[in-house]
C-alpha cells in the first residue's frame, strides 16, 4: 500500500466533502477525463504516421452491473503506464492535460483582440487541443459515490497494462494487470443506500443515461452503453385467432450522447425544424421559439452562444420562485444548469446556451474563478438580445408586439429595478397604445408625432384602455391636440416615475398637478376665481379632512364637475400598487381636487356658500369627491355615507 502525496487523507477528505457540492457529476468527471484520453491518442496519431487511429474509432463505453454494484467507464484512449498512474492518480491535483494541453500551446498565440474587441465568426477554427481537464481532481470526485476504486489501464504501444486501487483513505496500489487492448477502465464499487441517500439510482439503465445526456450530451466521442429494448415475436404458424403477442428482451449498444452541438454550427447549416426541437427537447417546452440568436465569437475570450426567445411566458415568469440563466458549458461539458449571471433579469425569459472554452473554472468546475470573463460574455450576450429585437421591431411589426405582449412587462421592470440607469437602451423597447392614433406605439414614435411646441410625453395610468380612453383628463389633453399614452400595467407608472424623461421629454402623468398645457392668461383667470372663492374652497377642505391636501381650481377640464389628481412622487396609480403589498400599504398619493368652475355645478356650491348651508357644503364636497374617485377606479372610502348623500339630494 503507497500512501497519497500531499497530504492525503485531508486533502481528500476536503475534495470529496467540500469542493464538490453535486455528488452527480461523478459520472460527468470520469467521461471527461476519458474524452481526454481520447483526444490525446487522436492528437498524437496527426503527428505520428505510425499510429493508424482516426475519431471514428474513438469511444467511451459506460457499464453498470447492479448485483456487484458496480460501475464502469472504459475509453481506447492514450492510456497510461506505471510511472503515469503514480504521477496522475498517485499525486492528488496533478493534471496530465493541463500540461498536455499547455505543451501544445506553446508557440501559438491567441487572436490580438481584446475582451472588448471579440469578433463574430461564421464558423470557429477548431485548430486548438479542446482538453476539458485542469486540476486533476474530477477523478476523486468518485470517491463520494464509490467505496472502492478500481483502474485498469494500458498505455498505446505498451504490452503491459496496470492497475490503480483505492478505497480513498489511507493510499493506493499499482500492480500489473491484463488487458485487452489500449485505453482505461474505470471501475467504481458504489457504496451501500444510506437513509439519506439513494445510490442505487446509478445502478440502472435509465439513471447513468439521464446523466449522460444531462452533464455530457455533446462530449465529441460516442458514449456507448448496452441498453435493453423490446421487440415482439413472430406470431406462431399454429396460433390462434385468441393469440396474444409475445414479447422479449434483448440488449443492443446505443450512443447515448448528441456528440455535435447545435449551436457550434453555423445557423445557416441548421433547419428552423432542428432549433425548434432542440429548444422544446432541451428547455421543456410545447411551442416552438419566437425567435433564434446564434453568436460565434473570437478574441481575448472565444464562445458559442445559441439563445431562444419563447413564444409564450413561462407560468410562473414573474414569481419568486423563477430561476432565470443561461446553460454554462465550457468544452462541450455542461458546468451550471442556470448560469444567473449570464442575463440581466429584465431578460430572464430568454434561454439558451453559452459555451466557452477560456473560462477560468474553479477547482470542482460546478463554478467560475474570475467573474470578469463572465461579465464581459455577459455584456455581449445582451448587446445581442437588444439589437435582436430593434430589429425584429423595425422589421417585423407584428411579431414584435407579439413579443412585447408577453415580456414586455420584464423589459419594463428592468427600467425601473435598475433606477433609470438603463432607460435609454431599454426605453426604446417600450410600447404602449396610442389614444390618438388607437394603436400601440414606441416612445420614439410618439415624439416624431407630436406638435413641435410639445415637450412632454403624457401618459394616463389605470386598469383598462376603455375607462382611461374615456377619462375627462384624458378627452381634455386630446382635445388640446396631444396624445396620451394608455398604460395598463402595474409596473408601467414606476417605470416611467424612475425614467423621469425620454429623449429630453419629460414623462407627465395627465393625473399629475402641473401638466403645463394651461396658458398664462388661464394661470391667471384660476388665480382670480381661487381668491374670489377662498372661503369655499377652505370650507371644502375642511369637510374633506385629510382625505385631500388641498381643494383648487382646474385649468384643464370641460364638461365635467371634478377630478382627482396627485402632488408629489406618488400617483394615484402607485398609490393602488401599495395598497396591495403588506409592507407599504400605508403609502399614499398627496390627493387634490380640482373643481371645473365654468361648470354649473359649482355655481350650486357658489350659492349653498354664499347661503351660510356649511352643512350642504360638506355634502356636495364630499360627493364631487367620491365621484372623483369612482372615475379614478379608486375605492370610496365610505360608501355608506356617499349612499347617504345621494338620498338625501334626491328628496
Amino acid at each position: 500500500m503507497q500512501k497519497f502525496k500531499t497530504e492525503s487523507k485531508k486533502l481528500l477528505d476536503l475534495m470529496i466533502n467540500s469542493i464538490y457540492t453535486n455528488q452527480e457529476i461523478f459520472l460527468r468527471e470520469l467521461i471527461s477525463n476519458a474524452s481526454d484520453a481520447e483526444d490525446k491518442l487522436y492528437f498524437k496519431s496527426l503527428t505520428d504516421q505510425d499510429i493508424q487511429i482516426g475519431k471514428g474509432d474513438l469511444s467511451i463505453r459506460v457499464a453498470f452491473d447492479k448485483e456487484a454494484r458496480t460501475i464502469t467507464v472504459s475509453d481506447n484512449g492514450i492510456g497510461m503506464d506505471a510511472e503515469e498512474l503514480e504521477k496522475n492518480l498517485g499525486t492528488i491535483a496533478h493534471s496530465d492535460s493541463f500540461e498536455f494541453k499547455a505543451a501544445q500551446k506553446q508557440g501559438e498565440d491567441k487572436p490580438a483582440n481584446s475582451d472588448e474587441e471579440e469578433v463574430e465568426v461564421e464558423e470557429r477554427v477548431q485548430g486548438d487541443v479542446d482538453i476539458i481537464g485542469q486540476f486533476g481532481v474530477g477523478f476523486y470526485s468518485c470517491f463520494m459515490v464509490a467505496s472502492h476504486v478500481r483502474v485498469v489501464t494500458k498505455r498505446y504501444g505498451s504490452d503491459q497494462a496496470f492497475a490503480w486501487e483505492s478505497d480513498g483513505v489511507e493510499g493506493y496500489t499499482i500492480s500489473p494487470a491484463q488487458k485487452e487492448g489500449h485505453g482505461t477502465d474505470v471501475i467504481l464499487t458504489i457504496k451501500p443506500n444510506t437513509d439519506a441517500d439513494n445510490l442505487d439510482r446509478y445502478l440502472s439503465e435509465y439513471g447513468l443515461k439521464d446523466l449522460i445526456k444531462r452533464y455530457s450530451n455533446y462530449v465529441r466521442y460516442p458514449v456507448v452503453m448496452n441498453c435493453s429494448h423490446q421487440r415482439q415475436l413472430p406470431k406462431p404458424e399454429d396460433a390462434g385467432d385468441d393469440y396474444t403477442p409475445e414479447w422479449e428482451e434483448y440488449f443492443e449498444d446505443e450512443t447515448v450522447n448528441s456528440m455535435i452541438p447545435i449551436w457550434k454550427r453555423r445557423k445557416s447549416e441548421v433547419t428552423d425544424e432542428e432549433y425548434n426541437e432542440f429548444y422544446k427537447s432541451q428547455f421543456h417546452d410545447f411551442a416552438d421559439p419566437q425567435r433564434v440568436i446564434s453568436v460565434h465569437a473570437e478574441g481575448a475570450i472565444s464562445y458559442d452562444v445559441l439563445l431562444f426567445i419563447p413564444s409564450r411566458p413561462p407560468y410562473d415568469l414573474y414569481s419568486r420562485d423563477f430561476k432565470r440563466g443561461l446553460e454554462l458549458y465550457s468544452s462541450n461539458v455542461l458546468i451550471m444548469d442556470k448560469c444567473e449571471e449570464l442575463l440581466p433579469d429584465y431578460f430572464g425569459f430568454v434561454r439558451g446556451i453559452v459555451d466557452s472554452q477560456d473560462l477560468t473554472l474553479n477547482i470542482s468546475r460546478e463554478t467560475l474563478q474570475h467573474n470578469s470573463q463572465l461579465r464581459a460574455i455577459a455584456k455581449k450576450v445582451e448587446k445581442k438580445i437588444v439589437a435582436e429585437l430593434e430589429k425584429m421591431l423595425k422589421n417585423e411589426r407584428e411579431e414584435y408586439e407579439k413579443f412585447f405582449e408577453n415580456f414586455g412587462r420584464s423589459i419594463k421592470y428592468g427600467i425601473y429595478m435598475s433606477y433609470g440607469t438603463n432607460k435609454d437602451e431599454l426605453g426604446k423597447l417600450l410600447m404602449f397604445h396610442s389614444a390618438k392614433e388607437n394603436k400601440m406605439v414606441t416612445l420614439d414614435e410618439y415624439i416624431e408625432a407630436m406638435p413641435e411646441e410639445q415637450d412632454a410625453i403624457y401618459y394616463a395610468a389605470g386598469e383598462s384602455r376603455g375607462r382611461l380612453a374615456n377619462m375627462p383628463i384624458v378627452t381634455t389633453v386630446l382635445e388640446r391636440g396631444r396624445d396620451v399614452l394608455l398604460c395598463t400595467q402595474d409596473v408601467d407608472e414606476f417605470c416611467f416615475q424612475t425614467m423621469m424623461d425620454f429623449h429630453e421629454k419629460q414623462l407627465k402623468n395627465v393625473a399629475g398637478a402641473d401638466l403645463g398645457l394651461e396658458s398664462e392668461a388661464d394661470k391667471t383667470a384660476a388665480e382670480q376665481v381661487a381668491k374670489d372663492n377662498e372661503a369655499l374652497f377652505d370650507a371644502m377642505k375642511e369637510a374633506l379632512g385629510e382625505s385631500v391636501t388641498k381643494v383648487a381650481v382646474s385649468t384643464r377640464l370641460s364638461g365635467v364637475p371634478s377630478c382627482i389628481t396627485a402632488e408629489g412622487p406618488i400617483s394615484l396609480e402607485m398609490e393602488k400598487a401599495f395598497a396591495m403589498m403588506p409592507e407599504a400599504e400605508n403609502m399614499k398619493s398627496q390627493r387634490v381636487l380640482e373643481l371645473n368652475t365654468d361648470h354649473p355645478v359649482f355655481e350650486v356650491m357658489k350659492a349653498a356658500q354664499d347661503a351660510g348651508d356649511s352643512e350642504k357644503v360638506a355634502r356636495y364636497a364630499r360627493m364631487l369627491y367620491n365621484q372623483a374617485l369612482l372615475v379614478e377606479g379608486m375605492p370610496i372610502e365610505d360608501p355608506v355615507e356617499f349612499a347617504k348623500d345621494i338620498t338625501d339630494l334626491m328628496r
